[in-house]
């Protein structure tokens, strides 16, 4: 009876007030170790400084993109906006996640209450979506002190941040799911690396031969640079129809994938 009660809760559909409760623990938890939700927006940030002002200075006549001419911090700065968003997402679901998933077991307590598989999916994400918008959140207003925002739609950078938040909150949610050991966490960070140095974060896509383009616009970091670089620069066009598009449904796919795969781990 236990069991069939069980696998009744796991396939009832999220809702908002349970996923909730799992939000309020988290904020909870992180009242005493708050400086530890800045981490992540402290590297990004300390690209922009030191590369897009000291490798700015050094290219002199800034870059040229889709044929618009920008200042080399005013490119960079959007991409190293959305790597923090991303930053803050795939800390909090791939790391914690998975240590509260395997370790403290907490999830194994959670689904003795009302609480779904569906809701403990729902809820982790939108924690680690509020993380990543603190970030970028932080890091849009580093950049209108230091006036890197040369646009009025500038004012959607924010939710668009929140987007990227949750794509790879939802993508480091179901990533965590298949992880083993500590160890596996490597093959987590041979994919963020590149996505960091790749995405056209530090140069034009068209840099790159025509096949490479192709392999990197499959990348969600590069739709998340895209969107916000053309935000903040003014480049509008009908290709931030596609990076949303994509965003929203790669997130959508990740987190149907995440709630099937803790039903799996802890129902089994």
């Amino acid at each position: 009876m236990i069991t069939a009660l069980a696998r009744r809760r796991s396939i009832q559909l999220p809702a908002a007030d349970r996923a909730a409760r799992l939000v309020e623990r988290n904020a909870l938890l992180y009242r005493r170790g708050w400086l530890l939700l800045v981490s992540g927006f402290v590297e990004p940030l300390l690209y922009l400084l030191a590369i897009g002002f000291g490798v700015g200075a050094l290219v002199g006549t800034g870059v040229t993109d889709n044929g618009h001419s920008f200042r080399y911090a005013v490119f960079v700065a959007p991409a190293m906006m959305a790597t923090s968003a991303m930053n803050g997402a795939i800390y909090e679901t791939a790391f914690n996640f998975f240590f509260k998933l395997k370790y403290v077991k907490l999830y194994d307590a959670v689904i003795a209450t009302p609480l779904g598989i569906a809701d403990i999916a729902l809820g982790e994400i939108t924690w680690a979506l509020i993380r990543g918008t603190l970030y970028s959140f932080g890091f849009i207003v580093v950049m209108v002190a230091l006036g890197l925002v040369v646009s009025p739609w500038a004012v959607l950078a924010l939710p668009a941040a929140m987007l990227i938040g949750f794509t790879f909150s939802a993508v480091g949610t179901a990533a965590s799911t298949f992880v083993r050991t500590w160890q596996d966490f490597d093959l987590v960070l041979t994919v963020l690396i590149p996505l960091f140095l790749f995405s056209a974060t530090f140069y034009p896509i068209t840099v790159y031969p025509g096949a490479l383009q192709v392999v990197v616009q499959l990348t969600p970091l590069y739709h998340g640079v895209d969107l916000l670089r053309s935000l903040t620069t003014g480049m509008i066009g009908p290709s931030i129809l596609l990076d949303i598009a994509y965003l929203v449904v790669l997130g959508a796919a990740a987190l149907a994938l995440a709630a099937t795969r803790l039903e799996r781990l802890l129902l089994k």
